[in-house]
């Protein structure tokens, strides 16, 4: 490999915001952000979802107010009530 051409390939901490769970791995991500863990003063990155916080890895799905986005909708357009379709 050519020398200088690399990035620096370093242990880094990525911090999940909404859990506050930290995984520890190596990347070439650059921060400026660290933090003290296990005795060590490692980079952080923080992420607003992992796979600590994410509704699939969770099994906490959310519902959405898909009803009521349906209605205001309407409201704001004036939807047109059609007429249903003869089949034939």
């Amino acid at each position: 490999m050519r020398a200088g051409i690399h990035p620096e390939y370093r242990t880094v901490v990525f911090r999940d915001t909404s859990s506050g769970a930290t995984y520890r791995t190596r990347s070439t991500i650059r921060t400026e952000a660290t933090i003290d863990l296990d005795g060590e003063t490692l980079p952080v990155v923080n992420v607003e979802i992992s796979a600590a916080s994410h509704p699939f890895w969770t099994g906490n799905q959310r519902v959405l107010d898909t009803a009521g986005r349906v209605e205001r909708f309407n409201q704001r357009y004036g939807a047109i009530a059609r007429p249903a379709r003869k089949r034939g």
